[in-house]
């Protein structure tokens, strides 16, 4: 099942992620270094909003919405659709979108910054 929707460009970048961590050894790499949930509401240039989560605390899967059935997010992270897309492909740094207030962070915000080598992993599939 694809996690991209037409209205967000920058939500197939979740299929890719979720390609990146599809082997046994790669998702278990990948929860030992995430240890979270992270959950990720996007905003588009027509004003809507969705969430999507990659839970790196038990399973390793990804999915819509803010967090698998009966979890919580560790951290939220809120940003637009072409903010992610830059992430997500490298050409943006977490930090800078930070601290420009492009990026809001809920929760553990340490957190966040565990996040980003599984990003680095889908950037070579990722085809944005």
């Amino acid at each position: 099942m694809s996690l991209a929707d037409a209205s967000f460009p920058s939500s197939a970048a979740f299929d890719a992620i979720a390609s990146a961590i599809s082997s046994d050894a790669d998702r278990k790499d990948a929860i030992k270094k995430g240890g979270a949930i992270f959950a990720f509401t996007l905003k588009n240039p027509a004003g809507e909003q969705k969430e999507w989560y990659i839970d790196l605390k038990k399973s390793g899967t990804l999915g819509k919405g803010s967090a698998p059935e009966g979890e919580k997010a560790d951290v939220t992270m809120v940003l637009s659709d072409a903010d992610f897309t830059k992430l997500v492909a490298g050409k943006a740094n977490a930090q800078n979108l930070f601290m420009t207030g492009k990026l809001k962070v809920k929760g553990n915000v340490m957190k966040a910054t565990k996040l980003d080598p599984i990003l680095k992993k889908a950037q070579n599939k990722a085809k944005l």
